[in-house]
C-alpha cells in the first residue's frame, strides 16, 4: 500500500530553504509570491497490515522532527 508522509515546518520555526527559493523566483521576474514554506514528501511502499500506529511511530522517531515539524499521512491504495 503507498503511503504519503508530509513533513513541514511548524509556523514560527525560520526556513531558509523556502527563502532561498521565494528569492531565486523573485530573481526570475515572478511576483506576487509574499512567502514560501519548503518540505517534503515521503513515499512509503507498505505491505496492507501496517497499523496506523505504526506510521505514525514511524513520523515520530525518524521521519519527522517534531520538535520543529508537523507531519501528515496519507494512506493510498
Amino acid at each position: 500500500m503507498k503511503t504519503r508522509v508530509y513533513v513541514t515546518l511548524k509556523g514560527g520555526v525560520l526556513d531558509p530553504q523556502g527563502k532561498a527559493i521565494h528569492h531565486a523566483l523573485e530573481g526570475l521576474g515572478f511576483s506576487g509570491v509574499n512567502d514560501v514554506r519548503a518540505g517534503k514528501l515521503i513515499e512509503l511502499d507498505l505491505e496492507d497490515g501496517v497499523a496506523e500506529a505504526d506510521i505514525d511511530a514511524m513520523c515520530r522517531k525518524l521521519l519527522a522532527n517534531t520538535v520543529i515539524e508537523n507531519y501528515r499521512i496519507e494512506r493510498g491504495s
